[in-house]
């Protein structure tokens, strides 16, 4: 039985065409206990006929007629909210048991805090090498995050209601999945609230990860966004994935690969190549020390290259969301400057 003293919580869960995953999301929130004190489906323009299942499980279900993206669902569901804390977790995450007791346990305990968020865990549901890849690599830097975090997370988050409203909720004009989560968190932070990343909270992540689709959410909605965004904070915090080392490892990923390049005309190249590939290795030994336990030398030796592949392509995306970032700023100067003549002309 839950105490009076505790916070209530009421779980908030955006989903699009969720198929099988939502069945499992669902369930496990079912599984609950404490269960929360009430779960808020929101149907965002999905065609599968999911929000049919969620009658089965939720408190209420909210239709959208058109695709929005997570972020206006997410809104959607906290605004029919009631309870003292807003639990957000996505369609395609399997909660543990005593996530409840753990989230109103933390608020309890630490009144001054805003906002908690969890991690992935270590058992990704598919088998294929992306998946367990990617999910192991999330699971280990935010397992070996700062306490103190920086940023929101809509997979595993929850905030405090009055808060969230305050502040306006998650951005909308992220239309599609992307970091309206760790833009929330950028302003949480600024406004001068304490988000706290509470490792022993762990979610199984239940998506199937291929080539084209990690590419495409690394790359495009993930880190041309975020680069943007931390050009508009100014601020690159020396936490999880901007840790100062995997700014030095993107930036030798890209002397490896230039060095590679070279070799096709100069032999000696091969000689700094190889000496830049064992920088990374020692660098990110750890790291690969952590898949070898966990999965194995096969898996590690095909971990390596991608992960080296993930920085490179990171470090572009931060060349390239830089230079939008500047073209745009000068693009907005040239337009104010512009009505600023046009005005004092008519004056």
């Amino acid at each position: 039985m839950r105490s009076f003293n505790l916070p209530t919580v009421s779980v908030v869960v955006p989903v699009h065409n969720a198929g099988e995953h939502f069945h499992r999301c669902l369930n496990s929130l079912s599984q609950a206990a404490p269960p929360p004190d009430e779960i808020i489906v929101v149907a965002d323009g999905e065609s599968d006929g999911c929000w049919r299942l969620a009658e089965a499980y939720a408190t209420r279900v909210i239709r959208l007629p058109v695709t929005g993206g997570p972020a206006r669902a997410r809104n959607h569901g906290a605004r029919a909210a009631t309870g003292d804390i807003l639990l957000f977790i996505d369609s395609d995450v399997a909660v543990p048991p005593d996530i409840v007791s753990k989230i109103t346990a933390i608020f309890t305990g630490e009144p001054h805090l805003t906002a908690v968020i969890g991690s992935y865990d270590d058992e990704p549901a598919e088998a294929n090498f992306l998946s367990q890849y990617k999910n192991l690599l999330h699971h280990y830097v935010h397992q070996n995050g700062c306490d103190e975090g920086f940023t929101f997370w809509g997979a595993c988050g929850a905030v405090r209601r009055e808060i969230f409203f305050a502040l306006e909720g998650f951005d909308e004009s992220y239309r599609k999945p992307s970091i309206e989560d760790i833009e929330l968190g950028y302003r949480l932070r600024r406004a001068g609230h304490k988000i706290r990343l509470a490792k022993e909270i762990q979610v199984t992540h239940l998506k199937r990860w291929e080539a084209l689709s990690l590419l495409k959410s690394d790359f495009l909605h993930r880190a041309l966004p975020w680069t943007e965004l931390a050009w508009r904070d100014r601020h690159l915090p020396d936490d999880l994935n901007l840790r100062r080392s995997s700014r030095l490892s993107a930036l030798l990923a890209c002397a490896l690969a230039t060095s590679l390049l070279a070799a096709f005309w100069r032999r000696e190249a091969l000689g700094i190549a190889t000496l830049l590939a064992l920088l990374l290795l020692s660098m990110n030994a750890s790291l690969y020390r952590f898949f070898f336990r966990k999965r194995g030398a096969k898996f590690t030796l095909w971990a390596i290259p991608w992960h080296w592949f993930y920085f490179l392509y990171s470090a572009l995306a931060f060349g390239i969301g830089t230079l939008r970032f500047l073209v745009n700023r000068c693009v907005l100067r040239a337009f104010n400057l512009t009505k600023a003549i046009s005005m004092a002309g008519k004056s």
